[in-house]
């Protein structure tokens, strides 16, 4: 849970970073301004992407922790693969930053940046969600599912959809794509997401596990909308001829960010506590041939 908390702190300061246009303040790495350690002066720029920096350094400390911790003493198999998947991820991440200050911060490559740093988000809530004790010992209360598309299909849809605004999302704040693809898709979201959530409290409200990251996801939407409109109006209605970025449009858009990240996490447990508690019921059939006829 703490290294699934610091995490959101490094999304926020990463978007900092971007929202303040400091992404070359530090011009080196993985120096900073030729040392490995040594604090540089925390004015302009530097202040947010060295201390982000920092950030990203002490989290990849902690998932070399976690990482061990899980090899060592988890008995599911499945878990171990996950820490080092964590490990996995939060390296791939350094190496992106890197490249993206080495080569002056091209939008492909700070796009996956910015979205693989959200994926590392999601595996460590999962291994919090997982290595939780109320998810160890609790017993699933089983519901089956008969409906189509099944409630599993539309939280998977809604990861899905939430990734792809992220994407396109990181592309429009790294100037590698137009407003206008992420607004759009905005709608899509809205629409998966309502579904999702309604489906979800309409049939099976009387699970809590499944209750509870329902709600939850509908209200970040919300949320997360209106904080879309804010940054919009900030970055692009208002701040467009800006000589520098604006407060106004930086705290928007980092907040919303820092909500995506948390509406991308909640649609993830929703999709966990859906496929443990409400599994697809599978109609049996009797392959014609094999039916034997009936004498009316």
């Amino acid at each position: 849970m703490f290294t699934a908390c610091v995490t959101l702190v490094l999304i926020v300061a990463g978007a900092l970073v971007t929202s303040n246009d400091a992404g070359l303040s530090v011009p080196d790495w993985p120096t900073s301004f030729g040392s490995l350690y040594k604090i540089p002066r925390m004015v302009g720029g530097v202040r947010f992407e060295h201390t982000h920096r920092m950030v990203a350094e002490f989290v990849g400390l902690l998932t070399i922790i976690l990482a061990v911790w899980t090899w060592r003493t988890e008995r599911r198999r499945w878990m171990k693969i996950l820490g080092i998947a964590a490990l996995g991820t939060v390296i791939a991440q350094g190496i992106l930053g890197g490249i993206t200050v080495l080569h002056y911060l091209p939008p492909a490559v700070s796009s996956a940046h910015a979205a693989l740093a959200q994926t590392f988000f999601c595996i460590a809530v999962v291994i919090a969600l997982f290595t939780g004790r109320q998810f160890v010992e609790e017993v699933p209360q089983v519901e089956l599912d008969t409906r189509r598309p099944s409630l599993i299909t539309l939280t998977l849809l809604s990861i899905f959809v939430l990734y792809v605004q992220l994407i396109l999302g990181a592309m429009f704040r790294h100037h590698g794509l137009s407003w206008w693809p992420h607004v759009v898709h905005a709608g899509v979201v809205c629409v998966v997401l309502t579904w999702t959530a309604v489906r979800a409290l309409s049939l099976y409200s009387k699970i809590e596990a499944v209750r509870r990251p329902a709600i939850t996801m509908l209200a970040l939407m919300i949320t997360q909308l209106c904080l879309g409109f804010v940054a919009f109006l900030t970055r692009v209605a208002w701040g467009h001829d800006a000589a520098q970025p604006e407060l106004p449009m930086v705290i928007s858009t980092v907040a919303h960010v820092a909500v995506g990240a948390l509406l991308l996490a909640t649609a993830v447990i929703l999709a966990i506590q859906v496929w443990r508690h409400v599994p697809v019921a599978f109609e049996e059939r009797i392959p014609a041939r094999t039916r034997k006829p009936v004498a009316v």
